[in-house]
């Protein structure tokens, strides 16, 4: 077997282990965003509608502030199956790849090595704990002004980013950039 072959696939299994560790940490990441997005409907039809598309993803009204016309929500995230299954599972391969480089580099202790496989659960287990939490979501509705023949509304909304994605699919805003 060619010498440099061996460690050059430690090192690369190494780099792409460091890889995995870091995307099973940004798996937990807030992903907070700020969006503007623009509805048709002018404030008292679109008001309601938001406030129910909250309440029926679990969410509850935390803060009414009327001068702003700004509403908080707040509501228990829950963490994805599929996810953390997924991460198990890709840290099952991580795993075993590098058992196998360290168990060709250092044959004596190849089964010991191999134990490295029993890890790939914390994976998802780190993810269920970190994941599931309680998140604010805070919008604005702003009408147009009195000169304006649009009755469109322009929504700020503050909220995870996929949260934003589904509101936006839901009640068919467009983005106002």
């Amino acid at each position: 077997m060619d010498t440099a072959i061996v460690p050059s696939t430690l090192l690369l299994t190494l780099l792409l282990s460091v890889g995995l560790f870091f995307f099973i940490r940004a798996s937990t990441k807030d992903r907070i965003t700020k969006a503007q997005l623009v509805s048709e409907q002018d404030e008292a039809a679109l008001m309601p509608k938001v406030k129910e598309y909250f309440r029926s993803r679990a969410y509850q009204v935390a803060a009414i502030d009327r001068e702003k016309n700004q509403v908080t929500f707040e509501g228990f995230v829950q963490p994805s199956w599929f996810l953390a299954v997924f991460l198990t599972l890709l840290a099952f391969g991580g795993m075993a790849c590098l058992a196998l480089v360290l168990a060709m580099l250092f044959p004596d202790f190849g089964t010991l090595f191999i134990g490295l496989v029993i890890l790939s659960p914390l994976s998802g287990l780190f993810y269920w704990k970190k994941s599931g939490r309680f998140e604010k979501v805070s919008f604005q509705i702003e009408s147009p002004n009195q000169g304006e023949l649009s009755s469109a509304s322009k929504i700020t909304v503050i909220a995870h980013r996929d949260e934003l994605m589904e509101l936006q699919k839901a009640l068919q805003l467009k983005s106002a950039d």
